[in-house]
Order: structure tokens, then C-alpha cells, then sequence
């Protein structure tokens, strides 16, 4: 058994948290019965950086059935549930390298242990093993037949690499699709978020007032999710047209610099680095809380904040208060990395079943497509974005309307008008 894993004896509770949210999947489950038929991955090596959740143990088990052999490591040290890992290893004997709270050595450790399986194909969240395929392993980048990547902050990275035409494989940004990015940032992040400051802090979200940094549709969700629960919430965004949907759906939008003695919470989910810095750590009011849930810790300048301060002690698991000259206290949360998975369980269950089933067909359309696709980033085509809502759709007991014959002509034609 080829594993790194904080303690094996957790295994029986790991498995029955992977089967309750089994429960919550039904998509991934009907995708899982059809892969187990017809082994749509059959002879495919493959390599997932993925957070090591409950739901990432349904993925992996719906991978194997359509025929891959497949090897996890985490994809952030906080987010990883040890007795998940300790199941994946032992009831389902999957190699998995993954602990939580292990230190950047045996991040890169772990990375490298699933690279060493010689994937065929290779799941990221965050891009973490692309990058090294197209640095330290490099050498082994041809044998990739292409990649998918989870979440925005990994597309950022692809494109990047995309537009300097330093791509060595083609990628399937899943992030894109439709049934990915709308419900599982939207849905997904804006309660998990909510979610992980709870269960860190107990605070009361109702009366205070929360700065969102960032208006995609993670922004969006958190911001929704917070007034739902009562607070006063304001946008700080930079582009223009984000910045202007944010006020026409009632938010007061403004500058982190004017947002920060304002408010009680922050939270950010840009994707990008310092969005909240000295300047703005220095204005805000003592007792203020921050936290980040856009995937890598350094949206929060957190070197500045401990450079400005006195003293850090922690409070409670996962929740340190920064002394600052004066007396004024800023408290972070998780280290600046994922809050809703750092201090709770990531997104339910039902919204990962839409965004790991586009995981699924993902591996299945690429590999199916080897030797064929240029090395650039795809989204996964629309009928398969549809197929999952369907299937979604479905498992919820709800019916739609069908286009007919006479409307189906009607919209591709243009000899018919007004």
C-alpha cells in the first residue's frame, strides 16, 4: 500500500462520511454505473491534486470504475480530512498522499509521489501539478495526454501559460462549464464560506457588517449568503462591470481602503495576491475578522500584518489574533488559506455531485480525444453541461419544458420574422 496519511485507524469513520455523501451525489452515481459498464478510462494512469474530502473519495471511486488507476494528494494542507485519507488508503487502496496541516516540504513531497504514478492525465485544483510538469518535471510532460483543472485560480495559471504558448498539454477547464462554476461558487462557496467562519468563531453574522473582496461568482454567493443572514455587506471590486452589477443588486461598493474601518468581517475571493495589505490592515477597527476563501493563502498580505505586529497568539482552533501597536487586534482565520475548508467540509455534497461529474466526463472526453486535441484550454462542449443538468435535474424529481419541431425551426431560421 503506497500512502502518506496521518493515521490509518481512522479508516472505518472516513467511510462512513464518504458513504454519507454518497447519499448527495446522485449524478456522479448514474455516471459511475455507466462508467462501470462500459470502462470509458480503461488503461489510464491518473494523477488528482484535489482537496481530500468526502466528495474527492466519490469522484475517485467513479474514476476507478470507468477503468483508471488513480493516485490523490491534497491540493492545500488545511483542507484535508484525515480520516477520508486514511479510508481512500485502506478500504479503497488507493494511493494517497495527503495530511492535514503538513508543511510546503511535504506538499511538494506529495506532488511529486503522484506524479512518480507517470499519469496519463492529470486533476488539479489549483494547477499545482501542471506547474511542475512544466518546471521540475518537465521531462515527463510528454507522456501527459492533457489535464483538468477545477477552479479559477488554476485557470488563471493555464491561461497564462496558454497565452505565452508554454502549454505542453491540453487542459479542460472544468471551472468553466456552466454547471461547474455557477452552482459550486455560487451555491458551493457562498454557504461553506459562511459555514467555516461559524464553526471557527460562533460570531453573529446578523447587524455586522461584511466586505467581500471580489465579485465573481464566489463574491457573489458569499454576498448573497451574508445578507441572507442579516449582515450589512459591501463589494470592493475592480472591474468595472463586476463593480457596477454589484451596486444595481443593492450592495454600497468602494475601495478596500474606505471598506476597511468599516467593517466587522472580511473576506476575499478574487483569486489574486495582497488583496487585503498593510494600508488596509493598518485603518481597520480592532476586533476585525478576516478570512479568505479564494483558493491560495496569499490574497491576504499576512508577511505585512506579522511584520506590523506585536504579538500573534491563537484563540481557538484555527483562529489567531494579531496584536498591533495601540492595542488594536485584527483576527485571521486558517492561516489565510480556504476558510470553508480550512474550518469547516468544503461544499455540500449535492453541489460537488454537479462539479465532480464534470470532473468525470472530463477525463473521459479528453482521453478519448488523445493525440487529437492542440495544446491549449478547452471547456468541456455544452451537451455535456447539459447532460449533467438533466441528470441533475432529474435526480431532483423535476421536469422541464421541450422545444417542439415548430419552435426548434423558428430559432434557426431568419427567413421567418416579425
Amino acid at each position: 500500500m503506497r500512502c502518506d496519511v496521518t493515521n490509518l485507524k481512522l479508516s472505518a469513520a472516513g467511510v462512513t462520511r464518504v458513504e454519507w455523501a454518497g447519499r448527495f451525489m446522485p449524478v456522479l452515481a448514474l455516471i459511475r454505473r455507466r462508467f462501470a459498464k462500459e470502462k470509458p478510462l480503461a488503461g489510464v494512469r491518473l494523477g488528482a491534486c484535489l482537496h481530500v474530502t468526502t466528495e474527492t473519495a466519490q469522484l475517485a471511486l467513479t474514476l476507478r470504475a470507468g477503468g483508471a488507476d488513480v493516485a490523490i494528494c491534497a491540493s492545500n494542507p488545511l483542507s484535508t480530512q484525515d480520516d477520508v485519507a486514511a479510508a481512500l488508503a485502506t478500504k479503497y487502496k488507493f494511493q494517497v498522499y495527503a495530511r492535514r496541516g503538513e508543511n510546503r516540504k511535504t506538499y511538494y513531497r506529495h506532488l511529486n509521489a503522484v506524479l512518480d504514478h507517470r499519469p496519463h492525465i492529470t486533476m488539479d485544483d489549483g494547477a499545482d501539478l501542471v506547474s511542475l510538469l512544466h518546471s521540475t518535471r518537465k521531462s515527463q510532460a510528454g507522456e501527459v495526454v492533457g489535464s483538468t483543472e477545477e477552479t479559477t485560480t488554476g485557470v488563471i495559471r493555464l491561461r497564462a501559460l496558454e497565452s505565452q504558448r508554454k502549454l505542453l498539454f491540453p487542459v479542460l477547464a472544468v471551472n468553466d462549464s456552466d454547471t461547474k462554476h455557477l452552482f459550486d461558487n455560487r451555491y458551493g462557496t457562498g454557504q461553506s464560506t459562511l459555514d467555516g467562519i461559524l464553526r471557527a468563531t460562533n460570531i453573529l453574522i446578523a447587524g455586522s457588517t461584511v466586505v467581500v473582496s471580489g465579485y465573481g461568482w464566489c463574491g457573489r454567493g458569499v454576498a448573497t449568503r451574508a445578507r441572507g443572514a442579516g449582515a450589512n455587506v459591501i463589494v470592493c471590486e475592480v472591474h468595472p462591470v463586476r463593480a457596477l452589477e454589484a451596486v444595481m443588486d443593492g450592495y454600497r461598493v468602494m475601495p478596500i481602503l474606505k471598506a476597511a474601518p468599516l467593517g466587522d468581517l472580511f473576506v476575499t475571493v478574487t483569486g489574486d495576491i495582497n488583496v487585503i495589505a498593510r494600508a488596509a490592515f493598518a485603518r481597520m477597527k480592532d476586533g476585525a475578522i478576516v478570512a479568505n476563501s479564494g483558493h491560495f493563502n496569499v490574497e491576504l498580505d499576512l508577511e505585512s500584518l506579522r511584520r506590523m505586529a506585536t504579538s500573534v497568539k491563537p484563540l481557538r482552533p484555527d483562529v489567531e489574533e494579531y496584536q498591533l501597536p495601540g492595542g488594536k487586534r485584527i483576527v485571521v482565520l486558517a492561516q489565510g488559506r480556504l476558510v470553508n475548508l480550512s474550518c469547516a467540509e468544503g461544499h455540500p455534497a449535492a453541489v460537488m455531485d454537479m462539479s465532480f461529474a464534470n470532473q468525470a466526463l472530463a477525463a473521459e472526453w479528453m482521453w478519448g480525444r488523445r493525440g487529437k486535441l492542440a495544446r491549449q484550454v478547452y471547456t468541456l462542449p455544452e451537451h455535456l453541461d447539459t447532460q449533467i443538468a438533466r441528470l441533475k435535474l432529474k435526480s431532483l424529481g423535476v421536469a422541464t419544458d421541450r422545444l417542439t419541431p415548430e419552435q426548434r425551426r423558428y430559432l434557426a431560421s431568419w427567413e421567418v420574422g416579425t
